[in-house]
């Protein structure tokens, strides 16, 4: 066996592009949801429960102004401390969060107002409660009845947008993606450990995925691309919420232009043809 020569480094590897972006979207510094509501919206008043079970701590919904505009604004939260995190269940709602939501948008719908909604999440709560109430329903619920809302509706996703989870809050005539914002199916980790058989391979997984902002802007999965402060919005909150803030208020007046039965057949294309590919021979 070869020796190692003394004032020799071990190389480590070179983190990937796709995986630098992974950090970024996941930073403790970034901003969530709430964050962002804060900042850019005035006069929120929060709508609680969801009439049938209970009130989701991960989700919260409630009307606010943008610019002046009334509007309903959906985020979820993942909490500060360790215990808040695990009393909102890191973020991820249960079919209690999905269905405060829904009732929340026929509201607005009532009063036509529109829709936006904050994503930072790693996909629905998995748990065995969760699963017994009815998760798979309450996201099958709401990715139909998004689709055919009468007024103008926006998400955002700002960091991790998960699987069915995300899906849920996102049928959207307009879809938004922060510039270090991830959009997948399912998360690194457990792709590696499906596909390889190894978590370890999380880097690899990131790149074959396409999970970036400007990956799945190609594939026709987001409408833009929102650009965030030098390094990454949890460097300036501030300057982040204003970049995100003139583009909503861009996106909500030109969707209040189009005649509703206009709008709503285009958000019913665009989801249908979402990531169709066609080779020749």
């Amino acid at each position: 066996m070869s020796e190692q020569q003394p004032g020799n480094t071990v190389q480590q590897p070179a983190v990937s592009p796709a995986w630098i972006r992974i950090e970024r979207a996941r930073h403790p510094q970034r901003p969530y949801p709430m964050e962002f509501i804060e900042r850019i919206f005035t006069d929120f008043s929060e709508i609680h429960g969801d009439r049938a079970y209970g009130d989701d701590e991960a989700v919260a919904c409630g009307m606010a102004r943008l610019a002046g505009e009334e509007v309903l604004v959906i985020g979820n939260r993942k909490g500060g401390s360790t215990k808040e995190r695990v009393k909102r269940n890191f973020g991820m709602p249960n079919p209690e969060g999905y269905r405060k939501a829904l009732r929340c948008m026929r509201i607005a719908e009532k009063f036509s107002r529109p829709v936006i909604s904050f994503i930072d999440l790693p996909g629905a709560y998995p748990g065995l409660g969760a699963e017994e109430r009815g998760q798979a329903e309450a996201i099958a619920r709401n990715i139909l009845e998004m689709s055919r809302l009468r007024v103008p509706t926006i998400s955002v996703i700002s960091g991790e947008g998960g699987s069915g989870g995300a899906l849920a809050l996102a049928v959207s005539d307009r879809v938004l993606i922060l510039e270090n914002a991830l959009y997948f199916v399912i998360t690194p980790e457990s792709c590696a450990a499906i596909m390889w058989r190894d978590s370890a391979h999380k880097q690899l997984a990131a790149e074959a995925m396409r999970i970036s902002a400007p990956e799945v802007s190609r594939m026709g999965c987001v409408d833009e691309i929102i650009a965030e402060p030098p390094g990454g919005a949890h460097e300036d909150h501030e300057a982040g919420a204003g970049l995100l803030g003139s583009a909503l208020q861009r996106h909500l007046a030109e969707l209040k232009a189009m005649p509703v039965n206009e709008m709503i057949a285009a958000r019913q294309a665009k989801f249908r043809n979402i990531a169709q590919f066609y080779t020749e021979g």
